[in-house]
């Protein structure tokens, strides 16, 4: 079992985890920004784009994203930037392998819900929605609804929402429920542990997820927090020129 991975521009290595959805193509003018000083290692993730018939919860999945990697570049220290789901993904790569990490980005992230009620219910409730996505089949529809959400509001066209159909339902249904945020375990006692320094970026629209970003880099030994004005959940898609300058300056100088 591997994921699929796709590879381009040149400089340090950059890995790459996409959001519930998406694909590893799915960066736009952010990821090409990215790709002028980096080599950048783009992996779908499980039940996604090239790896949608692959099937793993979120600790599996951060050990296959370390494989790819190693079979990538070899054992060279590499920069890792998770986004949402990829974001989950990114923070049990950093705490939970022996992947060498130099840096580590994540854009609205969670250390996941602390309290075992309120992650059952996100458990049943993505569960249900994987459940009548596979009952439809209707993969189109069901994407046109999830950007159509209050989170992707500014996205329009960054939505790129004929990458997010080549996704199956099956999928992304077995996405859901294998590695969605009611599956994430509370990392935030691992992350006081983490060694990488960590940068949380959310937008001040994102409001859960820019306090979600407060507490990560309070927790980290060595991390900050950037809201960027104006920003929506996916806020590197809908503002990638400055989130793009914001990170790449960052990886560059931290």
């Amino acid at each position: 079992m591997s994921l699929h991975v796709e590879q381009r521009g040149s400089g340090p290595p950059l890995v790459l985890l996409h959001g519930f959805t998406q694909t590893g193509r799915l960066w736009g003018p952010f990821g090409d920004t990215l790709a002028k000083d980096h080599t950048l290692i783009a992996i779908d993730l499980p039940g996604h784009g090239g790896s949608g018939e692959v099937r793993a919860d979120l600790p599996t999945t951060a050990a296959l994203v370390r494989d790819a990697v190693l079979d990538s570049i070899g054992q060279e220290p590499c920069d890792l930037l998770g986004y949402s789901l990829g974001a989950r993904v990114a923070l049990h790569v950093a705490t939970g392998t022996d992947l060498g990490i130099r840096r580590l980005v994540v854009i609205g992230a969670t250390g996941g819900i602390e309290d075992e009620t309120a992650r059952a219910r996100r458990r049943q409730a993505d569960d249900a929605t994987a459940a009548a996505l596979e009952a439809s089949g209707d993969v189109d529809a069901f994407i046109e609804r999830w950007v159509s959400g209050p989170m992707f509001a500014r996205l329009t066209d960054a939505a790129q929402i004929d990458e997010r159909r080549r996704n199956s339902a099956a999928g992304l249904a077995w996405s859901l429920r294998l590695a969605g945020t009611g599956t994430q375990e509370p990392l935030w006692d691992r992350i006081a542990t983490l060694a990488p320094p960590l940068l949380a970026l959310a937008g001040t629209d994102d409001m859960r997820f820019g306090a979600h970003a407060r507490r990560l880099t309070r927790a980290a030994p060595a991390g900050v927090a950037s809201l960027i004005p104006g920003g929506g959940h996916a806020v590197h898609l809908a503002q990638p020129g400055a989130v793009g300058r914001l990170v790449g300056h960052w990886l560059a100088t931290a």
